[in-house]
């Protein structure tokens, strides 16, 4: 998990202690006109978010069983009822408040959801007699409102089993297909509206304009969801929190902690210490990088803390990968605990980098009862010993908005684009044993891929690129002499999520490019090799 953040600062944290807290979740808010979601576990919950967003408008995933007077004071400008993989007359299926319509506000239903809304609405759901999954062909009937718009033969994609097969009066078929009479509907006298195809994936070639419509033409939206005005939103929220005490940020140099350490010092100035550990584990010039951005540029009081021997000294010898990161994790806590201390008396809450998925896959949703999809290093409480109250600046953001903020507030793109990189850094790039020498050889031969993948102008079409030192040595021929020196290898991904990755198709030229600079330009390599396995079955990184 840690391998997907940039946020290595509280992943060593994570992965040092067992005893956790309880996380202290800030109050419920949400900015104006969020649309809500409620997650009944679909595959595509998250990506409705993201479409939802990127149309202009807040979102928030929610779980089903939200108590209505929750959702009310969230003052939702709509709400959206997703797909899931249970059958709407299953004991244990999802359901969420039958008075959801008294809101007054216009819901959508999509698959699942338009099943389950036209069940409460007095409709019938029933296996469907033939199954849809893939493509299908939409024949709209009614071209306004909802399809307004919309060719009234188009494509959609289907995943479903059970299907609507008897409405009452009080609906109006909006489109069908082959084998779903009930594609489309909406109600007479409730704002309900139901889609038993997937509007959100790209399959769907006018789905992001059907969710316009619902947006817009339906629910009212006035497209306010800015990252500037978020940026006002989030700042003034950091206010209210912290009062007038001071605040310490971990900066690792990672998107995540870089982002929250420049909101930060834009909402409460001076009473910000950031604090840098350099634990001799990091990428060539990083230190340098951070020190420059943070402390000449955003003027933050930027406390850096050499340890680099003190972490090596813990490595001496091992080779083992879990034990690296153990040690790294309690040294990280001896020493920046040490440097919180020297920081003031008034120092009451630690920022993070935690993001909406984090929040979402660790079941911590605005009312407590999403699914535990699985627990993140972000959330969940902190080590006891460290004793701050957390400050989460950018819990509600996806990934991707998280970058767009970064460059709002002015971050160079050196560090807004920048790859992930582990927690652990460097140790678990140089196989085996970990000495001063191979992390210097790995550093040079690291900076020449990067150097070529941005000249190449494929930084941003890669999501992870790096070299691994390999703890083996290979024959070679250098000149009339015969070398006997070390193998790296170069692995780079294509993402989205992390959780899966595929390996890159670097065009064969530039990694020619990138091999025979390593070897020509970096004493002690005479070999070269791409890392051309998927994940899974392999991870990510090597260690």
């Amino acid at each position: 998990m840690a391998l997907n953040s940039p946020n290595w600062v509280f992943w060593v944290i994570w992965t040092a202690v067992s005893a956790l807290l309880p996380l202290r979740n800030p109050p419920i808010t949400a900015p104006n006109e969020p649309i809500l979601i409620l997650d009944f576990g679909s595959q595509y919950a998250q990506l409705i978010a993201r479409r939802v967003r990127e149309a202009g408008a807040f979102s928030l995933l929610v779980a089903p069983a939200t108590p209505l007077e929750t959702l009310r004071s969230l003052a939702p400008k709509g709400i959206i009822l997703s797909g899931g993989p249970s059958s709407v007359g299953a004991a244990d299926a999802p359901r969420c408040d039958p008075r959801l319509f008294e809101l007054g506000v216009p819901v959508l239903g999509i698959c699942y959801g338009m099943q389950l809304g036209c069940e409460l609405l007095g409709g019938v759901v029933e296996p469907a007699p033939a199954r849809e999954y893939g493509r299908a062909r939409l024949e709209i009937g009614v071209s306004e409102g909802l399809l307004g718009g919309i060719p009234s033969l188009t494509s959609v994609w289907m995943s479903h089993g059970d299907q609507v097969t008897g409405l009452n009066e009080s609906f109006i078929p909006l489109a069908s297909t082959d084998t779903c009479p009930f594609a489309a509907v909406r109600h007479v006298e409730q704002p309900f509206y139901g889609v038993q195809f997937h509007p959100e994936v790209t399959h769907t070639p006018h789905g992001v304009d059907i969710l316009r419509n619902f947006l817009y033409g339906i629910c009212g939206c006035s497209g306010s969801w800015k990252m500037s005005e978020f940026l006002e939103t989030a700042c003034e929220q950091v206010r209210d929190q912290v009062g007038e005490d001071r605040v310490i940020c971990g900066l690792s140099g990672g998107v995540d902690s870089s982002v929250v350490a420049a909101l930060l010092a834009r909402a409460i100035g001076d009473q910000l210490t950031c604090i840098f550990v350099d634990n001799g584990l990091l990428r060539k010039n990083e230190r340098e990088l951070v020190e420059r951005t943070f402390r000449d540029h955003f003027d933050v009081d930027l406390r850096v803390v050499d340890a680099t021997s003190d972490f090596l000294g813990d490595l001496a010898g091992v080779t083992d990968p879990q034990e690296k990161r153990r040690l790294i994790g309690h040294r990280f806590i001896d020493v920046f605990k040490q440097t919180a201390d020297e920081a003031g008396d008034n120092v009451r809450f630690l920022a993070q980098g935690t993001l909406y998925p984090d929040v979402i896959e660790s079941g911590q949703s605005l009312a407590g009862t999403a699914a535990n999809i699985k627990l993140h290093h972000n959330v969940g409480g902190l080590p006891e010993e460290l004793g701050f109250e957390l400050v989460e600046p950018l819990r509600d953001l996806f990934k991707d908005e998280v970058r767009t903020l970064g460059e709002v507030l002015g971050l160079p793109p050196a560090i807004v684009w920048r790859h992930p990189f582990p927690g652990p850094g460097l140790a678990v790039r140089v196989l085996g044993d970990i000495t001063p020498d191979k992390l210097d050889l790995l550093r040079d031969c690291d900076e020449i891929l990067l150097e070529e993948i941005v000249a190449n102008e494929l930084y941003r079409s890669t999501n992870q690129v790096f070299a691994v030192l390999l703890p083996v040595r290979s024959v070679g021929v250098m000149g009339d002499g015969r070398t006997y020196d070390s193998v790296v290898a170069i692995r780079a991904v294509e993402t989205q999520d992390f959780m899966t990755a595929d390996w890159a198709r670097i065009p064969y030229d530039v990694l020619a490019s990138i091999s025979n600079r390593i070897i020509n330009e970096v004493n002690g390599v005479n070999r070269v090799v791409y890392d051309i396995s998927s994940k899974p079955p392999a991870t990510i990184e090597w260690e």
